[in-house]
């Protein structure tokens, strides 16, 4: 399951993705037990301009992992960027936690970023065994952890394997969005040939 940019039509999905997630996965992806409105203030607040939204989709087009890469808009911390993931239940274990934190780390290096900041529950043992694992210094304040990683400059071979990346999941998506769209149309005519036969069974009755 390639790994995709989002825009602002991707909202919906967005919204969706995160509503189905359970009140204990809210708390670790928000840093409190974010409500159904809260979470919806968060969608249409998102900065498709400025930062950027990178998603999984399954066969079916559901996105069910998804990360946020949001550039710091003080100019002093001009070359920072801050990591936030979510995962559905049901997706969990594949590690498209990690496949996403590798992206936003390539893509944000790419983009000139530097240092690239997560800011997690300290009970989030998940997403800061990703950011060790990654080379990241953890800095643990009671309730609350800190995890910050370097990035090398971008370079011509990651410059080019961010664009491939790109391309594929685009070419992924379509699919997938031609295979839906051919599932609805199968699902049409067999209901329009179930009422061909219905019809028929109906007036060969005596």
């Amino acid at each position: 399951m390639p790994i995709r940019s989002l825009s602002p039509r991707h909202k919906p999905r967005i919204l969706a993705h995160l509503l189905t997630l359970k009140p204990e996965d809210r708390y670790l992806r928000f840093g409190y037990p974010a409500t159904d409105e809260q979470i919806g203030r968060y969608v249409t607040g998102l900065r498709f301009d400025r930062d950027e939204i990178f998603g999984v989709f399954n066969r079916r087009l559901a996105l069910v992992a998804m990360a946020h890469l949001a550039y710091s808009v003080d100019p002093q911390w001009a070359t920072c960027a801050e990591f936030g993931v979510s995962v559905s239940s049901h997706q969990r274990g594949k590690g498209l936690g990690v496949r996403l934190f590798n992206h936003a780390a390539m893509h944000a290096r790419n983009q000139g970023v530097s240092m690239l900041f997560i800011h997690a529950l300290s009970e989030n043992v998940a997403m800061l065994k990703i950011a060790r694992h990654a080379g990241a210094k953890v800095q643990r304040d009671g309730s609350e952890s800190e995890a910050y990683l370097s990035l090398p400059e971008a370079t011509l071979d990651s410059q080019f394997s961010g664009l491939m990346q790109e391309q594929m999941a685009e070419l992924d998506y379509q699919l997938k969005n031609q295979a839906q769209q051919f599932r609805a149309w199968m699902a049409t005519v067999q209901e329009i040939r179930q009422g061909v036969r219905d019809a028929r069974h109906t007036s060969q009755r005596p």
